[in-house]
């Protein structure tokens, strides 16, 4: 079989209900890798809260963070490295508005830094790391521009204050929502998307997009698994998503779909 590079999404993909890489599916990871193919991250996710999960997986390949804003080779000085920011003044322009849009937080992040503009939300497992008043959100803090703003809302008002923000900061910025139980919008530069951190990395690692194998579950994976070769719906991923996959995995990230899948897949 060509050489893949299989491009996995985290949460709700590669990792089970409870965060974790299951046993299962490390050990399929590295059997797929030991049969000469890649496996590269692309997450939404900021390299703070994916870099124990690259390591834990052995990974020798760039990585995807923040929805394609970062693309990089952990722990590496790499000519490729890209990191695609958000004028400042955006977020500053949002904290305005906080109450007005129904906002819990507002956080900044780059490659190894964050802001928040307040710890009264402040959840240790979504930053995976201590915050103290130097990560306050404010214009002495923050002096850099962003690579991703983080906004958190009450389920009813997701779409709500997703069409604001791009009514009010389009021509700049894209809104993608996050998995998982909360109500949490991200916001990158304009046109970054996981498909084009991944088409870099494929292009760099000698592979055609037809050999592009990519796993994905959320509205932030569709063009991801719609640019590769062949696009794996999790079978707990969104319909909007499972319209564009070519196949879809019969088990769920609970359940070890994308290892149960590869299995089958590459033979492995």
């Amino acid at each position: 079989m060509n050489q893949k590079l299989i491009a996995i999404d985290l949460d709700g993909t590669t990792l089970n209900n409870d965060s974790l890489i299951s046993t299962k599916t490390a050990a399929t990871l590295k059997k797929a890798m030991d049969a000469g193919h890649y496996v590269s991250i692309a997450t939404g996710r900021p390299y703070r809260m994916s870099h124990h999960l690259y390591k834990e997986l052995n990974l020798k390949t760039p990585m995807v963070n923040f929805n394609g804003a970062l693309v990089h080779l952990p722990e590496k000085q790499w000519a490729g490295e890209r990191e695609t920011l958000i004028k400042r003044e955006i977020a500053f322009d949002i904290l305005s508005q906080k109450e007005a849009l129904n906002l819990d937080f507002i956080a900044a992040e780059n490659k190894e830094t964050f802001f928040i503009d307040s710890l009264d939300f402040y959840d240790e497992k979504l930053f995976a790391s201590m915050a103290t008043n130097s990560n306050l959100l404010s214009a002495t803090n923050m002096t850099t521009d962003p690579a991703s703003l983080l906004v958190r809302t009450q389920k009813q008002y997701a779409q709500q204050v997703s069409d604001s923000l791009m009514n009010q900061y389009g021509e700049f910025v894209d809104v993608r929502t996050w998995g998982g139980p909360t109500a949490i919008l991200e916001i990158v530069a304009k046109g970054i998307q996981k498909a084009k951190g991944v088409h870099e990395i494929a292009n760099y690692l000698n592979i055609s997009q037809e050999n592009v194998l990519a796993f994905g579950d959320e509205h932030n994976d569709l063009e991801l698994l719609d640019y590769a070769g062949w696009g794996v719906a999790m079978s707990n991923g969104t319909d909007e998503l499972k319209k564009v996959a070519n196949d879809v995995t019969e088990k769920s990230n609970q359940e070890d779909g994308l290892a149960d899948y590869l299995e089958k897949y590459l033979s492995l």
